[in-house]
């Protein structure tokens, strides 16, 4: 009963947003810089903000995350945030020895207008940076972008800050990963490995996020890629960026900074922008495709052809991330399914002509919105307008689901109510596999709930 009030007739909204499909851009910036090795985040506004944060990556990952804040209150409100900045940064270096403290703003300090250059370069000349650490930040209002715009931003301040335009120059390929678990940071890394390319990836949440129990607290645990392979990442022969709205500002830094040639590609996810990563992958690096890469690409074509029957037509809502969007509807094309309604809360002014590319004319009906009247609310006036078989996307959308007895697949951020998505990939041709073995499960599924009992197979 949560949401039917939800009616079919959808009015153009200017300034109101109801339920939206993105949070904010803190929790993009903190996510990016637990990428890197021994970095503590820190959330320069209240100890609310943090909180949420915090929260929300914890129980997305079900894993303890660790930051600090400014913790600001009323004085800070009215003077502005330098005083609490400096004396954090003092009592993070003495207290917690991170490598890196990585600042992002939030709306209330973007609001006094704290200059965080002006702040660090004081606390570096008051002598509050130890020798061979690093303070560095991005500015992360909320008010604007979502999550990814701080993802990005972040990566972006990693380039800023430490890549190294006189870095040795290295037969080795810089990967801009863009928003994705710390499993596909993982599959990733296995791809290039397996194809023989030298790889620095940052940010890289593996064994951050995902890290094994130990029976121990590590409070910087094992993963990340460090300070120092970040330097080197200016030497590179090339940079792979993945995600156009994740990744695309680093690798123009890195090419701006470093003269380093980069490329950016949409998200690996589905047999299409697979290969196409992988061959890209294969030009840069000079390096041929083994048979073990061929094969997995033969598998999921197996599974294709095998299960198409029960995939052919059924029309598709999908919304989330925009890069994610992206690759997943060139995918479900691909499988003769169609994505008929696509919405992501992301503003992003390319986002319609890279869905409509993706699509090809296989979905001329397709209804695409970005930006922040495009939230959940919307999704729900559309479906009630003309249903669809399949949705697809992070944990908000079961009220939906539930209301209107849509088969429902959880994909993107946050996922608050499953497991697996950050030990399972979504990438690369065994991720391709995975995602169509839980799209299949929940079709099958509601084919096996609502056949009459005389059609009810024990084979399908």
């Amino acid at each position: 009963m949560l949401l039917r009030h939800t009616t079919s007739e959808v009015l153009e909204r200017t300034a109101l947003t109801v339920n939206p499909a993105k949070t904010c851009q803190p929790i993009g910036a903190m996510y990016a810089a637990l990428g890197l090795h021994n970095c503590l985040p820190h959330s320069h506004g209240s100890q609310g903000c943090c909180a949420y944060h915090r929260s929300t990556l914890t129980r997305h990952y079900k894993e303890p995350v660790m930051a600090a804040t400014s913790s600001f209150t009323e004085g800070a409100s009215v003077f502005g945030g330098q005083a609490n900045l400096l004396q954090a940064i003092q009592t993070i270096f003495g207290v917690y020895n991170p490598d890196v403290i990585a600042v992002h703003t939030t709306c209330l300090s973007e609001t006094i207008g704290d200059d965080l250059v002006q702040i660090i370069a004081k606390a570096v000349g008051e002598g509050k940076v130890p020798a061979g650490k690093h303070v560095i930040h991005c500015n992360t209002p909320s008010y604007q972008g979502s999550h990814v715009t701080g993802f990005s931003n972040m990566t972006k301040a990693l380039v800023t800050y430490f890549a190294d335009p006189a870095a040795e120059k290295s037969n080795q390929v810089n990967l801009i990963p863009g928003w994705v678990e710390p499993s596909d940071m993982r599959e990733l890394k296995s791809l290039a490995r397996i194809m023989g390319v030298n790889l620095v990836m940052y940010p890289d949440t593996s064994d951050v996020l995902d890290a094994p129990h130990t029976g121990k607290h590590e409070f910087y645990p094992r993963g990340g890629t460090t300070v120092e392979q970040v330097c080197t990442s200016g030497g590179s022969i090339g940079t792979l960026g993945l995600g156009l709205s994740a990744s695309t500002a680093a690798v123009e830094a890195l090419s701006s900074k470093c003269g380093v040639s980069g490329v950016t590609l949409e998200l690996p996810i589905g047999l299409q922008a697979t290969d196409s990563f992988i061959d890209t992958l294969r030009t840069v690096a000079g390096v041929k495709v083994p048979d073990a890469i061929t094969d997995e690409r033969g598998r999921l074509l197996d599974v294709i052809s095998d299960m198409h029957q029960y995939l052919h037509g059924k029309r598709v809502a999908l919304f989330g991330d925009p890069d994610q969007l992206v690759s997943l509807a060139q995918f479900l094309t691909l499988l003769d399914m169609k994505p008929v309604y696509i919405v992501t809360g992301t503003p992003n002014p390319a986002f319609e002509s890279r869905v409509r590319q993706a699509l090809g004319a296989n979905v001329p009906e397709a209804k695409i919105r970005a930006g922040a009247q495009a939230d959940m609310y919307l999704m729900h006036q559309w479906i009630k307008q003309e249903s669809v078989d399949l949705l697809i996307g992070n944990t908000y959308g079961k009220y939906i689901a539930r209301d209107e007895d849509i088969p429902f697949v959880r994909h993107g951020f946050p996922i608050l109510d499953r497991v697996g998505h950050s030990y399972f990939p979504s990438v690369g041709y065994n991720g391709a596999m995975r995602l169509l073995e839980k799209i299949l499960g929940v079709l099958m599924d509601r084919q096996d709930r609502d056949a009459p009992e005389e059609r009810f197979e024990l084979t399908m």
